[in-house]
């Protein structure tokens, strides 16, 4: 027996309690019905509102959702299944009794990361947005669970240093299990299918998961990967907010995203996150905008090798006139720098605003405000922090430098002024200001080479996934927008059609006339198509001849009147090229889901098992296959 199977005898792997088990046994019934999850979740105030709010979450204009029922129904019964889960989890373990490990910050991130996975589920609609809500959620509940088991030996391996690899090769080897695979067993118990489970559990280094590049788990580990990105940014002391901006260019240029839309995602992610973090009483302290901590200097670090760099800006603070003059000088002609001076701290703030020198000089004593004054002052500004800050001091104790240091002093001269002593500092700063320099430079570059790549993918996302002929969707676009269409569906318990239409004789028009002319009429017959499907319904041409029109929220009377509606208006089509009238006409084959099909397949199955009746009956004619059973309406022959 392994350890997951043995912390969920003892009852120690998390459950659900509570109107979040009820909601989980209910679900597991084969007659549960939406109306039964609906009242049970009005039982409950807290799970309510959670509920509402992700139903209303990134909804573009509309009317807002404020019945449970509605909501309900809209999110599905598994999504409501597993979002339950997910919050009863965050309730049970907010607090925690160990000290090592913080129950509010981890699920703050977590929380974060939820948020950011909706976001970017619904820029990419790779999966449905309020699963990967759930999921995000839970996506490191593994730390958590290992950290509530295991005390003691948890807390002394997370004060090891280690990089993610190590960590579960620690945990394995002191715990029995690494936290990813505990994820993966609660996941499994929330109800989460498979197909979002291994990505969540393999997205902390998705590249050695081994999933083929561009396929569905693929992509989903990269988007948990990109949102945990997120979440480490929104919890990121500044020193280590650059590295993580850099990564999340990368990143969002990967889907299209250039700087400025990675910026607003970001922004109306962490929005998102204070409101959920208020509604579930967790911390959320807002970092800066992304474009702000983007921008930002370098986060200030010393430098310790040297090297030259001429006519660096150099401000000079000294109260004492032959002591500011004589170093003024030095600085100057034998060092080649640009020096302004001030008298002392407060005057020097001002100079250092509009100078914004890259090295600071400052005396420690001096009247209106000091040396240790000016320099915390200096820090306390975002284009401070980078400043290479000097202090000139005539007392040297270990009291007095660490005092310094701690203020943000990078380095030292005792007074009076020594040419060499100075002149070694000096070296030390410019080899600091060229590498921030050099970083500087490497930044602007990145983000140019983000923006290229994000406008790069675009085009090759929409080559990939376009028709070049028609300019519809291509078959595999198609095929994504079937298998979300049937996914929604299944969630929602709303109706979806499938249109499958094939245009009559098409080959004896290219015979008699020529392919140019025969695209033409393509391109006429796509427009026609595109003109009568509604607003949300997708369209795709998926062969020579053949297009597809999936119809959310449309039961089989519908399905059919779209269908009748399609028909005429390609057969009243006049289409005139060199002189030549060409009259054309469409076979449709119309199919729903049923509750016999398993997948989205068989419902393509059926359309197409309808549209070969129709093209049998004559021609320009609709047929639906509805129970196994085929039947066509009205039509003329073709």
């Amino acid at each position: 027996m392994n350890r997951i199977e043995q912390l969920r005898i003892s009852g120690r792997l998390p459950s659900p309690k509570g109107v979040a088990l009820a909601v989980l046994e209910i679900c597991r019934r084969e007659d549960a019905t939406l109306d039964e999850v609906a009242k049970v979740v009005q039982s409950d105030p807290a799970l309510s509102s959670r509920l509402l709010r992700l139903c209303n979450l990134a909804r573009s204009g509309g009317r807002p959702v404020a019945s449970i029922r509605e909501a309900v129904l809209r999110l599905g019964m598994g999504t409501v299944r597993q979002v339950a889960m997910g919050f009863s989890l965050v309730d049970q373990y907010l607090d925690g009794q160990d000290s090592a490990f913080d129950h509010a910050t981890f699920w703050s991130h977590s929380l974060l990361m939820a948020v950011a996975c909706h976001a970017l589920g619904g820029l990419t609609r790779i999966a449905a947005a309020d699963e990967l809500f759930a999921c995000g959620l839970l996506a490191q509940i593994g730390a958590l669970v290992l950290a509530t088991t295991h005390p003691a030996e948890y807390a002394a391996i997370l004060a090891e240093e280690h990089d993610g690899k190590a960590l579960q090769l620690l945990e394995r080897e002191r715990l029995g299990a690494d936290h990813n695979e505990v994820t993966a067993a609660v996941l499994a118990d929330c109800g989460i299918p498979n197909a979002l489970v291994e990505p969540v559990s393999c997205h902390e280094r998705p590249e050695a998961a081994g999933f083929s590049q561009g396929s569905r788990p693929y992509q989903l580990a990269q988007l948990f990967f990109q949102a945990r990105r997120m979440a480490d940014l929104g919890h990121s002391p500044v020193a280590e907010r650059s590295g993580h901006i850099a990564e999340l260019m990368f990143l969002g240029g990967k889907i299209g995203l250039d700087a400025q839309a990675l910026g607003e995602v970001f922004d109306q992610v962490v929005r998102e996150w204070q409101d959920w973090a208020e509604l579930l009483k967790l911390p959320a302290t807002a970092p800066p905008s992304f474009d702000t901590m983007a921008n930002a200097p370098i986060p200030h670090a010393r430098q310790e090798t040297s090297s030259g760099a001429p006519r660096q800006r150099v401000l000079l603070v000294e109260d004492e006139p032959s002591s500011r003059m004589l170093t003024e000088a030095l600085l100057s002609d034998l060092l080649e720098c640009t020096v302004f001076t001030a008298e002392n701290g407060r005057e020097a703030l001002a100079v250092a605003v509009e100078a914004l020198p890259q090295i600071v000089i400052t005396d420690w004593l001096m009247p209106v405000m000091d040396g240790l004054e000016f320099c915390r002052a200096l820090r306390a500004t975002d284009w401070g922090q980078s400043m290479y800050v000097i202090m000139l001091t005539g007392e040297v104790t270990d009291e007095k430098l660490i005092e310094a240091f701690e203020a943000g002093v990078d380095d030292y001269v005792t007074k009076p002024v020594n040419l060499r002593a100075l002149s070694a500092r000096m070296r030390a700063a410019q080899h600091y200001t060229k590498l921030l320099e050099a970083w500087e430079h490497d930044r602007a570059q990145l983000k140019q080479f983000a923006a290229e790549l994000a406008v790069s993918n675009r085009r090759l996302e929409h080559a990939a996934m376009t028709d070049l002929l028609t300019g519809l969707p291509n078959r595999r676009a198609g095929m994504d927008a079937l298998q979300r269409f049937w996914s929604a569906s299944q969630r929602t318990g709303q109706p979806v059609a499938t249109l499958m239409i094939d245009v009559d004789h098409f080959k004896s028009i290219n015979d008699r006339h020529g392919h140019a002319i025969g695209d033409q009429v393509l391109q006429e017959v796509a427009r026609a198509i595109q003109a009568a499907a509604r607003k949300d319904d997708s369209v795709s041409r998926i062969g020579g001849e053949e297009f597809l029109l999936v119809c959310h929220d449309a039961d089989p009377r519908a399905a059919l009147l779209a269908a009748e509606r399609l028909r005429r208006m390609v057969r009243e089509l006049r289409i005139t090229v060199a002189n030549v009238e060409i009259q054309t006409s469409v076979s449709i084959g119309v199919a729903n889901r049923e509750k016999s099909m398993d997948e989205a397949d068989d419902m393509l199955r059926a359309a197409d098992k309808a549209l070969y009746a129709a093209k049998n009956a004559g021609r320009n004619r609709v047929c639906l296959s509805a129970g196994g059973k085929t039947r066509c309406a009205s039509g003329h022959a073709a």
